[in-house]
Parts: structure tokens; C-alpha cells; sequence
């Protein structure tokens, strides 16, 4: 049996904390005072020192996106860079999908299969043929 532990955020400070889950009870940050978010059980807080990650991870608990356990395993697919994070933005804003749905999107219908841009060709040097 799961003792209910979930994480909460602080994306002032940089830091996250688990503790019992309890939807009432507003958490505020033991360093900062601010309000801390519920990020969810299957969150995983990136270093500090990595302030790419902190942005991204600030998109996504802004736009409702949760680290939540499902009847699978982990949470699913989660952006990990700011240029997933702006892809998946455009998309949202030219396609009218809301932007939770469009940052959880593993595979975007921009990108072939093979997960480069679709109409976007690697560079060939000279002497490499494209066959």
C-alpha cells in the first residue's frame, strides 16, 4: 500500500518536496514562503544548477501538466528542452489544440518518423550520395 506521498514544487527556489497529499491544504516553500505546485508522484526534480530544465518544467506545471502515475507506469511523455517546449507551442497556437494536450504529445505531426522535422533534409557533403 502507497503511503500517498506526492511532490510539490517550488520554481522560485528550484526545489521540490514530497509530502502527504492532501487537495485542501495550500503548501507554501520552507525557504521562500511562496506558494508551492503539485507537480504529481512521478516527478522527478531536474538539478538545480540546470536552468533550461526549471524553465521547461515552469511551461508545463503553468499549463496544468502533472507528473502523474498511470495504470502503466510513469506519467507519460513530458518535453525536456525549451525547443520541444516552443514546438509544441507553435503547433498549439496554428492548430487551436489546447496547450496541455499539445505539449504531452509524444509524437507531433510535424515531425516524420523518425523524429526529424517533416520537409527538413540532412545536409549531404560533398561526395555523399543521396540513394
Amino acid at each position: 500500500m502507497s503511503n500517498g506521498r506526492t511532490s510539490y514544487v517550488c520554481l522560485a527556489c528550484r526545489i521540490s518536496y514530497k509530502q502527504l497529499y492532501d487537495r485542501a491544504r495550500q503548501r507554501t516553500c520552507p525557504r521562500c514562503a511562496g506558494p508551492m505546485l503539485h507537480a504529481g508522484s512521478a516527478f522527478a526534480a531536474p538539478r538545480r544548477q540546470d536552468r533550461a530544465a526549471w524553465r521547461t518544467l515552469t511551461v508545463l506545471l503553468n499549463a496544468g501538466v502533472g507528473f502523474h502515475k498511470s495504470c502503466c507506469g510513469g506519467p507519460g511523455y513530458r518535453p525536456r528542452t525549451p525547443r520541444e517546449v516552443r514546438e509544441r507551442m507553435a503547433y498549439a497556437r496554428r492548430s487551436g489544440t489546447p496547450v496541455a494536450e499539445a505539449l504531452v504529445r509524444c509524437d507531433p505531426p510535424w515531425q516524420g518518423p523518425a523524429g526529424r522535422s517533416a520537409g527538413r533534409t540532412r545536409p549531404r557533403g560533398p561526395g555523399l550520395s543521396g540513394a
